[in-house]
């Protein structure tokens, strides 16, 4: 247990995120007091140590000056920082709105980072490893967000360079990665206009079964594939009420994910597509993508929809190219499948096809993935994305993992030369990164390579979709069961969400309160 003393309850949610990443898989809390004088930390640590306590650590919020303070092994390390006082950020009243917020709390989470960073080894307790995080201070889930923002509002590359080393703590391979992605992230939006239009989800939750690692509302097709016609009724409805809401204003991108919408049959494809661009200026919008997905839901029919209605982007994402992870992980296709059904969505005519691929499987080696990439470089697709394996506490997959006879540590570092295989494989085969985020629970160590998702692609193949919903600077539209809605304020760069409920049934019978949702919000402001 490490105990995180905090003067004032704020910026809990961030320190506490980075703790995490110094000391993965240690449990940590926050308690409110007010600053303590040496005397009182010693007696502190020493009254809660009997509740498993292996490290203390204190902040205290000033007006004009953070402290922070390390209790280890009991040698108590101490470091300062000067903060602005003219900027009154501790007497404003609502401090989340303040402008000097930020510049704050980065002030806070580098006097930490250091404080941790700089503690021997030797005075650690006992049963705890540190890690030092690759990503510095930057615990979110968009490290891409802050320098690309930076570059659309014009400062230099160098300059963001050094914020991101020196303010963020950024290690060096970390930052020249965001700062690669980054650069050709605003590249893309300007291009783009993305700051003249709203793009738009659509959310079909059906797939042909639910995979292990499945994190996403999906429902499996054996046994809701009756609630589909009903579905459908619904989701035109929403289509049909948003596309009044949104009328006049530009439509840049159309993303119809999943769950996998190709459970849908070619008639019921037909059926929603038609929906769709009768309701929205689809023909004026930069992309259209659809996840076909899995290859076993797949068919030349439903293709030939998808080609019908000038869908250029696709996805069949196998994941893994290795027949005994396939049916480890629930996935009731085979490789052989994977590569006929690539080759037929090329027959179709489709010259924009993305690939799906995942680190960290059960029982897989880096091996096995260097296996897989050979055989993706065969298919040749014009993009391809790497996730890292995300484990819920509770999910079956869990259970799987902690019954192998893969240690946790070695995992990580598997997933790790996985990832540097997969950065080696994009670079040699003309595939550039263009859009990332990170995880809040991957499967390795915090502070291991195998943190991110990173999509690669071939020059004019990237998808505009993908960074816009990572980046947030943009309206998005999102209908259907379980589809969350931003609504991007461009004034004051703030996005707040309309929720759809997850469930089917739900979403299906309660589908005017959805629509009254979206109008409550003034999504057509």
């Amino acid at each position: 247990m490490i105990d995180i003393v905090l003067s004032e309850r704020d910026f809990d949610y961030e320190l506490q995120a980075l703790v995490t990443g110094f000391f993965p898989g240690v449990h940590n809390r926050v308690l409110i007091q007010p600053e303590q004088e040496d005397a009182a930390l010693f007696e502190l640590a020493e009254r809660e140590s009997g509740d498993g306590i292996s490290l203390l650590t204190g902040v205290f919020l000033g007006q004009y000056e953070i402290r922070g303070w390390v209790l280890g092994k009991g040698h108590l390390h101490r470091n300062s920082v000067s903060v602005s006082g003219g900027q009154d950020f501790h007497k404003h009243v609502d401090k989340t709105t303040h402008p000097y917020r930020t510049t704050y709390k980065n002030k806070l989470k580098k006097l930490l980072f250091e404080l941790y960073s700089s503690i021997p080894e030797e005075e650690l307790p006992e049963g705890i490893q540190r890690s030092i995080p690759v990503w510095g201070t930057m615990t979110g889930v968009r490290p891409t967000k802050i320098p690309m923002n930076r570059l659309l509002e014009g400062e230099p590359l160098e300059q963001v360079r050094r914020s991101m080393e020196e303010e963020y703590c950024c290690s060096g391979g970390k930052a020249e990665l965001c700062l690669d992605i980054a650069v050709r992230e605003a590249k893309l939006l300007q291009k783009a206009e993305y700051d003249k239009g709203y793009s738009l989800y659509i959310a079909i939750p059906f797939c042909p079964s639910t995979c292990l690692y499945c994190s996403f509302p999906s429902y499996p097709l054996e046994r809701f594939q009756a609630l589909i016609p009903d579905y459908l009724e619904a989701l035109k409805k929403e289509i049909r009420f948003c596309a009044g809401l949104q009328r006049g204003k530009r439509l840049t991108s159309v993303y119809i994910g999943g769950g996998t919408p190709t459970t849908l049959s070619a008639g019921q494809m037909e059926e929603l597509l038609q929906c769709l661009y009768e309701s929205f200026p689809v023909n004026e919008a930069a992309e259209i993508t659809v996840e076909a997905g899995r290859p076993d839901s797949i068919t030349r029919e439903k293709l030939m929809v998808l080609r019908k209605f000038d869908v250029e982007r696709i996805s069949v994402n196998p994941q893994t190219m290795q027949d005994k992870t396939l049916q480890s992980i629930g996935r009731h296709h085979t490789v052989e499948q994977t590569k006929e059904v690539f080759a037929l969505a090329r027959e179709c005519g489709f010259e924009n096809i993305n690939m799906d691929l995942i680190i960290g499987l059960p029982g897989e080696t880096p091996e096995d993935f260097e296996n897989t990439l050979e055989q993706i470089r065969k298919l040749d697709p014009d993009s391809i994305t790497i996730h890292s394996l995300v484990v819920k506490r509770a999910s079956r997959l869990r259970r799987l993992l902690d019954e192998g006879a893969v240690p946790e540590e070695e995992r990580a570092h598997r997933m790790e030369k996985m990832m540097e295989l997969g950065l080696t494989f994009a670079a040699e085969n003309g595939y550039q990164p263009y859009y990332m985020y990170r995880q809040k629970n991957t499967a390795g160590y915090a502070g291991s390579s195998g943190q991110e998702n990173i999509g690669f692609a071939r020059e004019g193949k990237e998808c505009l979709y993908n960074i816009l919903i990572m980046e947030e600077m943009q309206s998005i539209a999102a209908l259907g069961a379980g589809a969350s809605t931003k609504c991007y304020d461009r004034q004051r760069h703030i996005v707040s969400r309309v929720e759809n409920v997850k469930s089917v049934t739900d979403y299906i019978s309660r589908i005017d309160e959805m629509l009254q949702r979206k109008q409550e919000h003034g999504m057509g402001d």
